[in-house]
This record gives structure tokens, C-alpha cells and sequence, in this order.
């Protein structure tokens, strides 16, 4: 709690207290009643400015809308409300019971039975006097026979017999001539001109009551005396004390009269005068109690709003909030769980963290193993939903299957048809549950895969894997073309020259000795043996050139060089063209094989341009992304497409003519210079073939034939 609000509580109690004392008729601090109340007045309009700003505040922070705002200025208007009730309810039944209070002291019968009782103690001190006064006639008779003489002696015996506490005797001229009392110690009455001044003139006998000093009262009798025969007079003085419990009473009775007087005159003065009060004090207890509710609410919607404001920082994820417990209650108990709560939350969440860091590093170190390997993989879940791809994957069906995580395998045509081939072969097999199968399958381009799959365990998936194997189903075709080849060329090679050689020698032999028509006939009919057994060479040849490679010497050479001197061969066809690089394409090759490299395929331009009218082939070389390009380039009718995915396999071909295997040997001679060779067709028609060799660094040397 502030400092200067207990300052200002205690202050509050004092001037209460103060005012409450001054209140009283017979307090020291009546005289100050007016400058308290207005010290209260100012203390009231103190927290009166105190309890706007708090309102104030409390309404801007409902329109601002703060958390909690709304709760402490409810709770502060129910604290209002319990302490405005009972303190209203208090001030108008103490005002009616003050007022009643008040009316009840002024009695009649109380005015009455005061006066009576003070008549009462009157009649009693006026029956003791009246009884001194006859005691005192009494001595003043038996002295007023007696000589001065005998005066003081009678003095004596008098005052005993009577009962009287004093007797003095004193002439005219107020001297002392005679006094008698118990004890000697007791100062003499008066004389009578001071006690009784110029009473005694007029009257013979004074009676009167004095004070004694302290609650004492002293009755007093004086009497004049004629001496018989001295022609004088002397007056005869008695003093009797007053009972004391009837001067005590007499003299309180008195008082109380007389202070009853007074609060008869200030009745009304003193009906307002404890309105004031009260209603000061009210206000004051009002305004008090207001102020303490709103600090009450304000200390007890703060732990809820620091919750609120916590569980916004647990709604944004910071679950580093703990908040102090300031008390043991049940917000106490709230706050402590709360803590507990962003502990958990945040144990949980760094467990979480490190866990999915680990998770994070598990699947990025499977990712590189995916990554990294030539394969492609597939992950599927139950629904054969696509979970997982490698880089691989994406490569060699040549799509990004990014696009397609979370698609079922069904839907994936709608997306990509290309992969009709692949998507239904897989979806059959995966359908099935195999927990282990292999496929191969040929894609729409003519590429071949081979498909693995299988299930996961438990249930949580499937997987495929998947390679391409095209050149490797290519390479084992070759292989297999090539040990073909090499058992023709050997088997037919070894009958053709007997063949070759019976011909000739029958033609030389029965020339002469045929008829003329006879003769032509043998003649064309050795010739034609002999031009299919020079074909049948050709042949043989060819199947020995694709059987076994020849053996190539690499150099530096320029490809502009190579490809202008094979086009000297084909300067008189005007539909052969060049287009070549500005300046020299190093590349590492044999030159040799080279030249029949381009031989090879501007012959098969010409022949596919045999029956088109403008016939255009084109020769163009240049250089992209570090590679020697060369495209040859026709307006044919270009491959049909069956024949376009197997254009380089052995013996396939479109031409009436040819064995079909001069792209296969042409493919072989580009791979071993390290470089690769792809067929095409061109719109609106025509073919391409397009060369990629490496760009070698090392200067170029003249090239020879």
C-alpha cells in the first residue's frame, strides 16, 4: 500500500477523533471544534479529488477497454454500494436517535425536580438558620444582663451549651471584645460592617450563609444587643458550619441547574452542532471506505490482470511468464498454478523443440541420403497420399513433385498425364498390399524404369523406388546386338568369298563356250552375285564396326575445322548449309571418327530429303553452358514416332534400304568422347540431331585427313 495513503488514513482518524472530543460540551478543545471540522472539511474534499481522479481513470481504462477495468470498477461499486447502505441507513438512525436524545434531556419534570431539590436544600439551610438565629437570641439575652466582665466568661458557657461552633462579640465600632470557639487555632469571624455591611442598620438580626472555602458553607447569624444600664449596643455574632454532605449536594444541585439552564438555551445550536458532525464524519467514513474499495479492487483485479496478460503470452507462445505471489489466498493458489502451467508449458515446449530438432536433423540427414542418391523415392502413406520425394524422384519422371505432396496417387493425372504410364502401373501394384514387388515400366517418352515397392511396417506407409534404366537396358541391348553382330559377321563373312569367287570363276570359265544369249545371261547373273555378295560385305562390315569399336586417338582439335572439311565432300549440293561458330571450338576427339560421325548423319539428312522439293540441311555449330553444340538439322519428314524413342538402338530404321545401325555406331563413337547425342523433330516438319561435346582447354592442332 502507498505511503501517503496510510499517512492520509491516520491523518483521517486523528481529525475523527479530535472531533469527536471536541464535541463534548466539556472537552479543553471545544473552543477549537470549528477549526477541526474544517481540517475534517478539507480532508474530505481531499479524497473527494482523490476518488474523481480514481474514477477517472477506472472510465478511460473501460474505454480503452484494459483487462480488468471493467472487474475494478464493478468490485469498486459494490464496495460503494455495501459501505453507502449501512452508512446512510446509520446516519439517519443516529440523527433521529440524537435528536430524540436531545428532546429527552429537557424534560419538564427534570426542570421541575431540579428546582425542587434545590428549594429542598434551601428550605434545610434556611431551617439551620433559623435554628442558629434562636440559639443566638438565646445567648444574646443571657448577655445583655451581664457586665462586660462577666460577657467573655458567659461567651464561653453559651457557645457550649448551645452547640454553636462561633461567638464573637463585638461593640459599636466593630471591635472584638469577646470570642469563644473550640480551638484556638480558628481565626475570629469578621466584623459584622464587613460581613454584613449596612444590613444590620435597618434590622436588629442579620441571617446569611457564606462560603467556607472548598465545598464548605458557613451560616452566619448577627444580632444586636441593648445593655441594660450601659446605654450601648453590641452585636453578637454566631457561625455554624453547614452539614457537609448537605453543602455538597446543595452546591451540585446548583450546578446542574445551572448547566441545565445553558443546554436549554443551546438546544437547537446543538442539534446542528452533532448534525455536523455526523454528517461530516459520514462523508468522511463514505468517501474513506470508497477510496479503500477502489485500491481493494485495484490490488485485487491486479493478480488477474498480470494472469491475462500471461495467458496472452502463452496464447503468443512466450512461456518464459512467472509471476510473484504476493499472498496465500485463492489468487495466490491461482498465480502459483499459473506458474506451474508456463513451466510445464515451457518444459514441454523445449522437449518439443529439441525433439523436433532432432527430428529436424534426422530428416535432413535422410534427406541428404535421399539426396544423394541416384534412385528415386517415394513415400506414400496409408491413403496413398504422397508424403516424401527425393530430388532424384522429381529428375527422372521429370516433374516437380513438389507440386504434388498430399495428393493422392489416383489424382496425380490431372496434374501431370505425362505420368499416366507410371501413376497406373505403380497404383496396381500398390493397391494389391505387396509387401514386396519390382516392375518395369515404360514411360510415355520411351524411357524405362525399374519400380520397386513395398509396405512399411506397421502399416504406416508404403515405398517405391525407382531407377532409370534405359541406357542400361540399351547398353545390354548393344551388347547383346554387338555379340549378334560379331556371330553374323563371322558366319556370313566366312561363305561370301567362296561365293564371291565360284562367280567370278564361272563366269570365266563358260563365257567362251556359251551362245551369245547364253553368255549375256551368265554374265548378269554372276554380276548380280557378285554386287549382293559386295552388299553383303557392306554388311558384314557394318555388323564388324558395331561389333567392335574401333580404337580411338584423342587430340585437341577444332570442330569448325573437322566439319569444313567434310562439307568440301557436298559443296555441289547448294541444300547443304553451315552456319558455324566465329572462331575456333577446341573440343578432345578423334578426328577420324568425327568426319564419320558427320558423314553418318548429313547422309541421312540427304535421304530424308529425297522427296522434298527445296530440300534444307543445315549444319550449325556454337557453345552453351560450357559445351561444343553442333545440331544437324533437315526438313524432312522427320522420325515417325514410333521410331523416334528407339532412334539409336540397333537396326532400327525408317529407310527402305540400310541396316540401321549407323546411329547406334554413331552414339557409341560420341559416348566414348565423353559426350551425348539426342534426335528430335522440328515444326512445322524435319528432323534434328543434336551434339554435345565437352569444351576442352587445351589449344587446337591441324588437322589432317
Amino acid at each position: 500500500m502507498r505511503p501517503w495513503l496510510i499517512a492520509l488514513g491516520v491523518l483521517g482518524l486523528g481529525l475523527l477523533y479530535l472531533l469527536a472530543i471536541a464535541s463534548g460540551s466539556t472537552s479543553s478543545l471545544t473552543d477549537y471544534y470549528w477549526w477541526i471540522f474544517a481540517l475534517n472539511g478539507l480532508l474530505v474534499l481531499g479524497l473527494v479529488a482523490v476518488l474523481g481522479r480514481e474514477l477517472w481513470r477506472m472510465r478511460r481504462a473501460v474505454r480503452e477497454r484494459v483487462f480488468g477495468a471493467k472487474l475494478t470498477l464493478r468490485m469498486t461499486s459494490m464496495f460503494a454500494l455495501v459501505a453507502v447502505l449501512p452508512g446512510i441507513l446509520v446516519f439517519t438512525m443516529s440523527v433521529q436517535f440524537l435528536n430524540r436524545s436531545i428532546e429527552s434531556w429537557f424534560n419538564v419534570q427534570v426542570e421541575s425536580a431540579l428546582d425542587r431539590g434545590l428549594n429542598l436544600g434551601r428550605s434545610a439551610l434556611d431551617a439551620l438558620l433559623a435554628d442558629l438565629a434562636a440559639r443566638n437570641s438565646v445567648a444574646a439575652r443571657e448577655l445583655a444582663n451581664a457586665t462586660p466582665a462577666l460577657q467573655a466568661e458567659r461567651l464561653d458557657r453559651l457557645r457550649s451549651q448551645l452547640g454553636i461552633r462561633q461567638l464573637a462579640l463585638f461593640d459599636s465600632r466593630d471591635r472584638l471584645i469577646a470570642y469563644s470557639c473550640p480551638d484556638n487555632n480558628m481565626s475570629p469571624p469578621p466584623p459584622p460592617a464587613a460581613s454584613f455591611g449596612g444590613a444590620l442598620d435597618a434590622t436588629s438580626e442579620w441571617r446569611g450563609i457564606e462560603g467556607g472555602g472548598g465545598a464548605t458553607l458557613l451560616l452566619k447569624v448577627a444580632q444586636r444587643i441593648n445593655r441594660i444600664g450601659y446605654g450601648d449596643t453590641v452585636t453578637l455574632v454566631a457561625v455554624q458550619p453547614a452539614p457537609q454532605q448537605l453543602a455538597v449536594d446543595a452546591e451540585q444541585v446548583e450546578a446542574t441547574r445551572a448547566d441545565y439552564r445553558k443546554l436549554v438555551l443551546a438546544r437547537d445550536g446543538l442539534k446542528e452542532f452533532y448534525r455536523l458532525t455526523l454528517s461530516l464524519t459520514l462523508l468522511l467514513s463514505l468517501f474513506a471506505a470508497v477510496g479503500l474499495g477502489a485500491l481493494l479492487s485495484r490490488r485485487l483485479s491486479a493478480p488477474l490482470s498480470a494472469l491475462a496478460a500471461g495467458t496472452r503470452a502463452v496464447a503468443q507462445g512466450d512461456f518464459s511468464r512467472q509471476h510473484p505471489i504476493y499472498r496465500r489466498d485463492e489468487l495466490g493458489i491461482l498465480t502459483a498454478l499459473f506458474n506451474r502451467m508456463t513451466r510445464q508449458l515451457a518444459d514441454a515446449k523445449q522437449a518439443e523443440e529439441a525433439a523436433r530438432e532432432q527430428i529436424e536433423a534426422n530428416r535432413a540427414y535422410l534427406e541428404r541420403i535421399l539426396a544423394a542418391l541416384s534412385s528415386g523415392v517415394l513415400a506414400f502413406d496409408a491413403d496413398l497420399r504422397l508424403t516424401a520425394a527425393n530430388q532424384s524422384a522429381s529428375r527422372i519422371l521429370d516433374w516437380d513433385l513438389n507440386m504434388l505432396a498430399l495428393t493422392p496417387l489416383p489424382e496425380w493425372l490431372a496434374w501431370a498425364p505425362a505420368l499416366e504410364a507410371f501413376v497406373s502401373s505403380v497404383y496396381s501394384r500398390l493397391d494389391r498390399d505387396e509387401s514386396d514387388w519390382q516392375q518395369q515400366i515404360e514411360l510415355s517418352d520411351g524411357r524405362l524404369l525399374l519400380v520397386r515397392g513395398g509396405l512399411l511396417p506397421d502399416g504406416a506407409g508404403r515405398v517405391v523406388v525407382f531407377d532409370e534404366v534405359t541406357d542400361l537396358v540399351r547398353a545390354q541391348r548393344d551388347a547383346a546386338w554387338g555379340e549378334v553382330a560379331k556371330r553374323l559377321a563371322h558366319e556370313i563373312r566366312n561363305p561370301l568369298t567362296p561365293i564371291q569367287l565360284s562367280a567370278e570363276r564361272l563366269a570365266m570359265k563358260l563365257g567362251n563356250k556359251l551362245d551369245a544369249h547364253d553368255a549375256d545371261f551368265l554374265q548378269r547373273s554372276t554380276d548380280t552375285i557378285i554386287k549382293q555378295v559386295a552388299a553383303l560385305k557392306g554388311m558384314v562390315d557394318a555388323f564388324r564396326d558395331y561389333a567392335r569399336a574401333p580404337a580411338s586417338r584423342m587430340a585437341a582439335t577444332d570442330l569448325n575445322a573437322i566439319v569444313r572439311e567434310v562439307m568440301m565432300l557436298y559443296e555441289s549440293n547448294p541444300s547443304v548449309r553451315m552456319d558455324l561458330h566465329d572462331g575456333e571450338l577446341p573440343i578432345l576427339a578423334d578426328a577420324a571418327l568425327l568426319r564419320q560421325v558427320i558423314h553418318n548423319l548429313v547422309v541421312n539428312a540427304q535421304d530424308a530429303t529425297l522427296d522434298v522439293a527445296e530440300a534444307i540441311i543445315e549444319i550449325r555449330t556454337f557453345i552453351a553452358d560450357q559445351q561444343v553444340v553442333m545440331t544437324v538439322t533437315d526438313n524432312g519428314a522427320g522420325f515417325p514416332p514410333e521410331i523416334l524413342p528407339r532412334a539409336f538402338d540397333p537396326y532400327v530404321t525408317s529407310k527402305a534400304k540400310g541396316s540401321g545401325l549407323g546411329l547406334a555406331v554413331v552414339k557409341r563413337i560420341i559416348e566414348e568422347h565423353k559426350g551425348s547425342i539426342s534426335a528430335g523433330n522440328v515444326s512445322p516438319h524435319g528432323a534434328q540431331m543434336r551434339v554435345m561435346l565437352p569444351l576442352s582447354e587445351t589449344p587446337c592442332v591441324a588437322v589432317t585427313s
